[in-house]
């Protein structure tokens, strides 16, 4: 299993989204520090959950770092998060 959809499974294991996605933008990122040959080193993420009721830009974000903390330390070199609850989303 890549970590993109390691990243996702736990994602939705821990917060029950409503819409997740889950970008590999690793490359975007050739040439930059943390880059990795064959990708999957930088990720974007969108995430719209209830678990995030309630809390600041700063917890959403530590929330998400908590559950992704093995994939942060082994190989994940970057993460960009929006993280909203249902309702703070602009129409698509």
């Amino acid at each position: 299993m890549g970590r993109r959809d390691l990243i996702t499974q736990k994602l939705t294991r821990a917060f029950a989204p409503s819409r997740l996605e889950v970008r590999d933008d690793s490359h975007l990122h050739v040439g930059h520090a943390g880059y990795q040959p064959g990708g999957e080193s930088h990720f974007s993420i969108d995430i719209v959950s209830d678990a995030f009721k309630g809390k600041s830009r700063i917890e959403r974000h530590r929330m998400i770092n908590q559950e992704l903390e093995g994939e942060l330390k082994g190989g994940v070199h970057a993460l960009a998060i929006q993280a909203l609850a249902p309702g703070e989303e602009a129409p698509r």
